[in-house]
């Protein structure tokens, strides 16, 4: 389920097919790095305010909560915390944990944060970046007995003394055995973006593109006044960054992708994809390439993406159906070896090309 700190995808996008975008004086742009990768935004401001530094430390803010590569965050206390010791957590981390939670339960435990142990034995978590050598699958039973949400236990902070809820915005958090670790690196990302987004929307801008690491959300129009664009990469691992599969058109949605093809070990032969599976404890190997989810909010949509790639192709269109406001943009290869795509009906009305 790793999505956390290497963008998957580079998405591009564009005021408007085959137009480069052109800034005007209410319109900016502002860019960075944060949480491994990068982020750019495009806004218009009538009065030309720079918001750069306000961006950075609310980002600086959500990586110190959510952030394993930080060894003093509140999500890498927890990790490194004893079994039944109680740790506080504030609002962001509050947030990305019960958008978990719904996503765990409606995606029938595919999609599980506590994953984290798995990921970093295969390599692709905040431990050292290395290839399993060698295939372990009696260790790999022994760590699946951490991974689990019901591992989890989550309430509000009391005042004992007085029996009173300390405050709203910090919650406690502890875990059944001291193995067990979060990962939040299936919808950090998007977290971000939708806290940036509502930082525009607070400003009063109504035009605005919001990414960070390919995964983005969008108000109002362009620079040229036209919906805002972005392209869905074609999932090879031999493909340029600019090459594409359709470019679809985002009208005050949100858009994240997720897929194994750019973050993957090869091992004798053998090719193990970042996208871990926690009922296996094994990365999931299918048809399934790229999958792109729009939905209302970014960190749903890139929580969602990572559940689907490993659900697989027909799980997903079973899953997909049942969701609320969520449409989805699966490649798949056919029995040919060839590409071919599978969009919902939400997604009809928004392919450009």
């Amino acid at each position: 389920m790793r999505k956390f700190l290497l963008s998957l995808f580079v998405i591009l996008f564009f005021s408007c097919q085959n137009e480069p975008q052109v800034s005007t004086p209410k319109f900016l742009r502002i860019a960075g790095k944060t949480m491994g990768t990068t982020y750019h935004i495009t806004y218009e401001d009538e009065l030309g305010r720079d918001f750069k530094k306000q961006v950075d430390s609310i980002l600086v803010e959500i990586n110190q909560a959510v952030s394993t590569y930080i060894p003093d965050s509140e999500i890498s206390i927890f990790n490194k915390s004893e079994k039944g010791k109680l740790i506080g957590i504030g609002e962001h981390f509050k947030n990305v944990l019960l958008n978990s939670e719904i996503v765990h339960t409606e995606a029938n435990g595919y999609f599980d944060p506590t994953v984290m142990p798995l990921v970093n034995y295969w390599g692709f978590g905040y431990t050292a970046k290395k290839p399993v050598l060698q295939v372990d699958s009696l260790a790999i039973d022994s760590i699946q007995n951490f991974v689990g949400w019901e591992n989890i236990i989550y309430g509000d902070a009391i005042d004992e003394l007085n029996d009173t809820l300390i405050s709203p915005f910090i919650k406690i958090l502890s875990k059944n055995y001291s193995n067990t670790q979060l990962d939040f690196s299936a919808n950090a990302k998007g977290y971000g973006v939708d806290v940036i987004f509502n930082f525009f929307q607070e400003k009063n801008s109504k035009n605005y593109l919001v990414e960070i690491g390919g995964e983005l959300r969008t108000s109002g129009k362009n620079a040229k006044g036209k919906t805002w664009t972005t392209a869905i990469n074609t999932p090879k691992v031999n493909a340029q960054l600019n090459d594409y599969e359709a470019i679809i058109k985002v009208k005050n949605k949100a858009i994240a992708t997720s897929g194994n093809y750019r973050n993957f070990h090869e091992v004798n032969g053998e090719w193990y994809g970042h996208e871990i599976n926690p009922k296996t404890g094994f990365p999931e190997k299918s048809n399934l390439l790229s999958v792109t989810i729009m939905a209302d909010d970014c960190m749903s949509a890139d929580a969602y993406a990572t559940a689907m790639m490993v659900m697989g192709l027909e799980k997903s269109k079973v899953l997909v159906e049942k969701l609320n406001n969520i449409d989805a943009f699966f490649i798949f290869a056919n029995e040919a070896g060839e590409l071919e795509t599978f969009y919902t009906k939400g997604f009809a009305g928004t392919i450009v090309e």
